[in-house]
């Protein structure tokens, strides 16, 4: 199957790769950075937690010393409150769109 067109939109050529078990099923997502309006495209098992996805994304949109308990992660105009939560179990599908966004945005100096 080939990916989501979604996938293909403002990233990278070379995709985030989750490390997986042989076999196991995995889906094509999108991570957008909210401030920077870039995305990149990652594929990980639909059983990794979203934690893991977060992880992987933030050094493509945040400096190494961003606190991860800063940056929520959103899907479907929601926060993802329980980041253990499997990628799959929070609806997620080839195509679907995650957002990281700073929990309490910085005023302007």
């Amino acid at each position: 199957m080939s990916e989501p067109f979604v996938a293909t939109l403002r990233t990278p050529a070379t995709p985030l790769v989750l490390p997986s078990a042989p076999g196991t099923p995995t889906v094509t997502v999108r991570v957008q950075g909210a401030e920077a309006w870039d995305a990149v495209k990652v594929v990980c098992p639909a059983t990794a937690p979203v934690r893991a996805l977060k992880a992987a994304a933030m050094p493509a949109f945040y400096p190494a010393d961003t606190d991860p308990a800063e940056v929520v992660v959103k899907f479907r105009g929601a926060e993802v409150r329980d980041e253990g939560e499997s990628v799959g179990a929070a609806g997620a599908r080839d195509g679907s769109t995650f957002f990281l966004a700073v929990r309490r945005r910085r005023p302007v100096r």
